[in-house]
């Protein structure tokens, strides 16, 4: 694939799906678009996108199809369901998926298309709905190196690092240890600013000063700000993480690898979901089951939903 005007598809368009898509429509490129919401492509439309009323219909004149939905029977929906890609498409045809799903569900698939001459590039993505914005997207691939080559430049479009890292499933695999150092990460920002924060220390003084050091990292400079106003709106779903843990578990189980910490962040996110919208709310919510747990009430300015 060179620079040229491509034909392009892309089937979801929620928080990281439609900033993803618009890079693609910004850079010149055809894109044919849907979603299970359509109100949710308006803006795509408005800008040039062209409105599908199925995944077939995406498939049927794209060379590149990106994908970016829930979970593992989503993405299986959108390959082989009613309506769903292999319905159309030609032989040639690469998928890029860029949700989050199981490694091993990834392998099925690619084995499946593959029958169909379709490559199925497995592409999860990490950096947030500030990353989808600004295209600074690491995005690691798993997935044959030819197809991989000719998708690299639209991947450049949306992400600052592209990274192949092996066969079908690969990408998929590294994207689990992502989410657990996520998990962990942000665990450890919510127990350092409840620390802080019983302290009397404002926590705005604890991302400055913190920040810089050792102890720095991307959860407290980018969640740390929105927990230190009590906004606790999704940049990613309390829920979506919990799917990604099972997947990580998942996987874990199958390797034999034990993973406490990464159990304890479960826990702590099933207590934030138990609460009336938890599962909706960012993962930096984490603060509010660390607050419990201490039995600490909220700040004035902490917002039940992240309103």
């Amino acid at each position: 694939m060179n620079a040229t005007r491509r034909n392009l598809g892309f089937i979801g368009l929620g928080i990281m799906g439609a900033p993803m898509a618009g890079h693609l429509l910004a850079a010149g490129h055809r894109l044919e678009v849907h979603t299970r919401t359509k109100s949710k492509a308006v803006a795509l439309l408005d800008q040039g996108a062209t409105w599908c009323g199925t995944p077939a219909d995406v498939a049927a004149g794209a060379e590149v199809v990106f994908t970016m939905v829930t979970d593992t029977p989503d993405v299986e929906q959108v390959l082989f369901g009613g309506g769903g890609i292999v319905t159309a498409a030609r032989s040639g045809l690469i998928i890029v998926d860029t949700s989050t799903i199981s490694p091993q569900a990834t392998r099925d698939f690619s084995a499946r298309l593959a029958q169909h001459g379709v490559a199925l590039l497995d592409a999860p993505v990490t950096g947030g709905d500030i990353g989808a914005r600004n295209a600074t997207l690491t995005i690691m691939v798993g997935g044959d190196t030819a197809a991989f080559e000719q998708a690299r430049p639209v991947l450049e479009l949306m992400g600052k690092k592209i990274v192949h890292v092996g066969a079908s499933g690969a990408g998929q695999m590294l994207k689990a240890c992502n989410q657990i150092l996520c998990a962990l990460n942000i665990l450890g920002v919510s127990e350092a600013l409840a620390l802080a924060e019983s302290s009397g220390i404002a926590l705005e003084t604890v991302i400055d000063v913190l920040g810089g050091g050792a102890g720095g990292s991307w959860a407290l400079a980018n969640y740390g700000p929105r927990i230190a106003r009590g906004d606790y709106a999704p940049g990613f779903m309390i829920r979506l993480q919990q799917k990604d843990l099972r997947i990580v578990q998942e996987a874990a189980q199958a390797a034999a690898i034990a993973l406490p910490g990464t159990a304890l962040a479960q826990q702590l996110f099933r207590a934030v979901e138990s609460l009336t919208g938890g599962g909706d709310l960012g993962t930096q919510a984490m603060m509010k089951a660390v607050r419990q747990l201490s039995n600490r009430p909220p700040p004035a300015n902490d917002a039940p939903r992240g309103a």
